[in-house]
């Protein structure tokens, strides 16, 4: 009778108990807010009525009422019909991170689907293309930012196995060099004056409400002034000096593992073509996010001025709006974030659109491994897939947020995550007791209740 016993239960443990997947449906959907891993990440849970949670995540930095308004829209429909609860609940996403919510509930109906019909989600987009995930590593420097101190940091990241590196390159690496950049005078202080206070003021309790919103606005208004019209910009001494930056990091690295570059810093499409040129010869995998994506023409005179390949997308939201760019022929890598296109269906089509155009496929990715997996589902199937940012490298804890047996761990190794054969995104739970350790300060919450989201209702059709 044991050995029967026996039999029975180990055969059940591969039964699928949630065998009725046309029967599920949603029934709740609750937030935790982390941060440190390496940003502000919003976890997302949806609850069904068969004991299946859905996890999810909202885009780094952005706002969880993104997720939080579209509860309404989706109580009581069953998930797995990924595709229609999409087309309803797309036209309250929009570009960078007000795409956050829509992608981030869209990643964890196709976490339910896999779960309910017992399936990873890459078969469910139509089998893979490869075992395994090329990751490419961002890259910071402790103490004086100096290109030596970059390449040995670099170095170490190669030490771990990162075939691939990315590290900045910009103004903010001469800004305190007299004689580097020009701009209306007073300009350039008043804007690091606008940052520095603002954050000086947030980590002040004696401050009051009125002058912090003061603040806050204050340091809006500068960050959001657009790359043409900063009126900044670099000097020959500036252009020496970031030159002599990657040909240090060069020197340390080597000329064979691809090196991208990112966060150029505020300045207009000529000074783009003047640096651009500069570090042609340096053999360069991209430069990124130059200018604004939504710049089509300027990206054109971009394109046609340097010969290093250029790199855009982790804040366009959907695939239509991919297509000006692939068209005009401006860029040669676009680099969608899973959590801002609309989700892993979004970005799988705006990769097989790429693909049509010649251009390769990175993703940005600066989460934790709820959108990391997402990300690994969706490079898995599509075929013109190049590499997957990684940001957390050094976050000790960053492995430990989910619960996968399943899963190798740490997911990252030798620069490579291994693409899960188990359901959905492949993590049985999050872990809340690691959870717990890193709330938000400012939104302590742990899966607290969203009721007062349940009976939102509006007229949401687009037509009359």
């Amino acid at each position: 009778m044991a050995n029967k016993k026996e039999t029975y239960e180990s055969t059940l443990a591969h039964v699928n108990t949630f065998s009725s997947p046309s029967e599920l449906r949603i029934t709740d959907i609750r937030f935790a807010d982390i941060v440190g891993a390496p940003m502000h990440c919003s976890l997302i849970k949806v609850y069904t009525n068969q004991g299946l949670v859905g996890f999810g995540e909202v885009r780094d930095g952005a706002d969880k009422v993104y997720a939080q308004m579209l509860k309404p829209r989706l109580l009581g429909e069953n998930p797995c019909n990924i595709d229609k609860l999409f087309r309803r609940i797309k036209q309250f996403g929009g570009h960078a991170r007000q795409g956050g919510g829509v992608s981030g509930i869209e990643i964890a109906l196709w976490d339910l689907a896999g779960k309910a019909y017992g399936i990873p989600i890459y078969q469910m987009l139509g089998g893979k293309f490869r075992d395994k995930i090329r990751m490419y590593c961002d890259t910071d420097v402790e103490g004086k930012d100096t290109g030596t101190a970059m390449g040995k940091a670099l170095k170490k990241r190669m030490e771990k196995g990162f075939t691939f590196l990315k590290m900045d390159l910009g103004i903010g690496q001469i800004i305190d060099e007299p004689g580097t950049l020009s701009a209306p005078l007073g300009f350039l202080e008043e804007w690091r004056a606008a940052n520095r206070e603002y954050w000086q003021a947030r980590r002040n309790p004696n401050v009051s409400v009125e002058e912090l919103r003061r603040l806050k606005n204050r340091q809006y208004e500068y960050n959001n002034i657009a790359h043409p019209f900063t009126g900044i910009h670099v000097t020959e001494k500036g252009l020496d000096m970031l030159e002599q930056y990657v040909a240090e990091v060069r020197a340390e690295i080597g000329y064979e593992v691809p090196l991208a570059i990112d966060h150029f810093g505020h300045i207009g499409v000529e000074d783009c073509i003047k640096l651009g040129r500069r570090i042609d010869k340096y053999n360069l995998a991209w430069m990124e996010d130059m200018i604004p994506w939504q710049y089509t023409n300027q990206w054109k005179r971009l394109a046609s001025a340097v010969s290093t390949p250029l790199c855009t997308g982790e804040d366009i939201y959907l695939k239509e709006n991919f297509k000006p760019l692939l068209e005009s022929g401006a860029v040669s890598i676009i680099h969608p974030d899973v959590l801002t296109t609309g989700g892993i269906l979004e970005t799988k089509k705006i990769g097989d659109m790429a693909q049509d155009y010649g251009v390769a496929m990175a993703i940005h990715m600066a989460e934790s491994p709820v959108a990391c997996l997402a990300a690994v589902h969706v490079a898995a199937a599509t075929e013109n897939f190049l590499a997957l940012e990684f940001h957390s490298v050094d976050v000790p804890w960053w492995d430990d947020i989910i619960i996968a047996p399943k899963l190798p761990k740490p997911l990252v190794q030798n620069g490579f995550i291994h693409v899960p054969d188990a359901p959905g995104l492949g993590i049985e739970e999050l872990n809340d007791e690691v959870i717990a350790q890193h709330l938000h300060p400012e939104v302590p919450g742990l899966w607290e209740p969203t009721d007062e989201w349940n009976h939102y209702v509006g007229n949401d059709r687009l037509w009359s």
